[in-house]
């Protein structure tokens, strides 16, 4: 097969060519936006600046649920608000202060004219993870997505994966790529899904003791970059 005289080469993608994206501290900075959206709270209820640390430390990278958070934080500065209240406000503002990276974008996009189905599997609260994606411009480059609260279901387990593969118009059972941060979540929950994956490090190092993801990388940036070089190859290698 050879693409028309005149036009850029395009070689169809296979359909494994699934691409499955974690959100928070993934595809989009996490750790970044708490922060931001802690020094606009201390700011808003007029708190020591060392509250910053604190909020942060508490959050516990989003491990903490949000009713107990906003529960700790009320208690600790003796806030008028309720936790409801308090949850409320930061769902609308919390999704603002998350971004994409241009160039990441570029390569989803890239991606997608090759034939790459892509899609988004997070767990958290429908409203906040729904305001990320609409927020940071993300959902115009994804063919589907699912948030574990809509769906009944979190990650690790592997119906989610399957889920998402068939909004993206896939069957999971021909394979596809997870990237994430999440060792369990993400990493652990894509392999039991048949998915190949790529983590992010964040820093750390992978634990000796579990079978180890198929690639390991700073940013979801360079996930991109070695699945499009990968893929290049690939393609022609099969001319």
């Amino acid at each position: 097969m050879h693409p028309p005289r005149g036009r850029a080469a395009y070689w169809p993608a296979p359909p494994q060519c699934l691409l499955l994206l974690d959100l928070d501290n993934t595809v989009v900075s996490r750790e970044s936006a708490v922060a931001r959206w802690a020094q606009d709270f201390v700011l808003e209820h007029s708190l020591d600046t060392s509250a910053v640390a604190w909020l942060i430390t508490i959050d516990n990278d989003g491990l903490t649920p949000r009713e107990r958070f906003f529960a700790e934080v009320r208690n600790h500065f003796s806030l008028k608000p309720t936790p409801e209240e308090l949850h409320r406000a930061y769902q609308d503002r919390y999704p603002r202060h998350m971004h994409c990276c241009p160039e990441f974008l570029d390569h989803l996009a890239n991606l997608r004219t090759r034939g790459w189905k892509i899609g988004v599997v997070t767990n958290g609260l429908t409203r906040t993870q729904g305001a990320v994606l609409k927020h940071t411009g993300l959902i115009q480059y994804l063919d589907g997505w699912c948030i574990s609260e809509a769906e009944g279901v979190r990650k690790p387990d592997a119906e989610l994966f399957a889920r998402t593969a068939t909004r993206c118009g896939r069957d999971i059972s021909d394979g596809g790529w997870m990237i994430g941060d999440s060792i369990e979540a993400d990493i652990g929950g894509a392999k039991k899904a048949g998915l190949h994956t790529i983590w992010i490090r964040r820093g750390r190092t992978w634990p000796k003791y579990l079978p180890t993801p198929d690639h390991t990388v700073d940013d979801v940036t360079e996930a991109l970059e070695h699945l499009t070089r990968a893929h290049t190859e690939s393609g022609t290698r099969s001319r």
